[in-house]
């Protein structure tokens, strides 16, 4: 009776069941015991194996995205740091705030016209989470089924190599200098569908760099293998470096940082944008 019962489980609930076996938080003796809960009391996999004590509501909330490919992280599961929220957290209330941005951001933008791949993060100053948007909007765009790529191009403070654990000995700069190419892109294996190129080795000189006409080439040659490419850029309002970037994007999203920031500054830099012939698709107000 119990090699019928383990076939009919991983025939029926590949679903859960075999998810949670082959990811270590059941043995098949314990699957055999809920599949019995189930038929007997007409429950469902995850709930009987609840009542039984043996998985939490976290082991099965984390099933279910493997079951429908929606991938996120348990904490200790990798190198992306905790700080990139949408990973980890894709339930909370926060998440949900960056799920809605995104969306407006396919209407307003991306879903437009088709070759509209590329978006510039920007704020007039530091601290206003640039980054931390530009990584976690990343997340949120791959677990769409998006072909995300993140390229840090924040030659002076770069970011994103800390928040997703890539090496950051080699990247963008020396894609620029003429010492790299493309496939200094970095996958994020514990999240399908998005890349990082890291912003590599601090260089004396980025704004002259990032104005090289090699940028526009590497953009175009991205737009051919990624849905979606987001730009976090330094602070516009130290650096002319933000506005060349959201000029070879075309776009930009401008972020403001609840009791941090300064409204005029931020009306500014958007002015600034706009005269530069860029679409300000929008202003985000960020509390983290």
């Amino acid at each position: 009776m119990n090699a019928p019962a383990t076939s009919e489980l991983i025939a029926n609930e590949r679903s859960i069941g075999a998810i949670l076996v082959d990811a270590g938080r059941l043995s098949t003796e314990d699957a055999e015991r809920i599949f019995r809960v189930q038929r007997e009391e007409g429950l469902r996999f995850g709930d009987a194996a609840i009542k039984l004590g043996l998985v939490t509501e976290a082991d099965i909330q984390r099933a279910l995205s493997r079951q429908f490919d929606y991938p996120y992280l348990q904490r200790g599961d990798g190198k992306v740091t905790e700080a990139v929220i949408a990973a980890y957290e894709p339930f909370s209330p926060q998440v949900e705030s960056l799920r809605a941005l995104r969306s407006q951001l396919m209407l307003r933008w991306f879903d437009t016209e088709p070759e509209r791949r590329t978006l510039a993060i920007t704020s007039p100053a530091r601290g206003e989470g640039r980054s931390w948007l530009t990584a976690n909007m990343g997340v949120v765009f791959s677990q769409l089924g998006e072909r995300t790529l993140i390229i840090d191009a924040d030659l002076r403070n770069p970011r994103q190599h800390e928040l997703f654990g890539v090496d950051n000995r080699a990247g963008l700069s020396a894609a620029l200098a003429g010492r790299g190419t493309p496939d200094l892109v970095e996958r994020i294996p514990a999240l399908r569908d998005l890349s990082v190129l890291p912003a590599g080795a601090v260089p004396p000189n980025p704004q002259e760099l990032l104005a090289r006409p090699i940028f526009a080439r590497l953009l175009q040659e991205f737009a051919r293998e990624f849905d979606v490419i987001l730009i976090d850029t330094p602070a516009g309002g130290l650096y002319a470096d933000s506005q060349t970037l959201a000029v070879r994007a075309s776009a930009a999203l401008v972020v403001a940082q609840r009791n941090l920031s300064r409204m005029r500054q931020v009306r500014r830099h958007a002015d600034m944008l706009r005269h530069a012939s860029v679409a300000v698709v929008g202003t985000v107000l960020n509390d983290h």
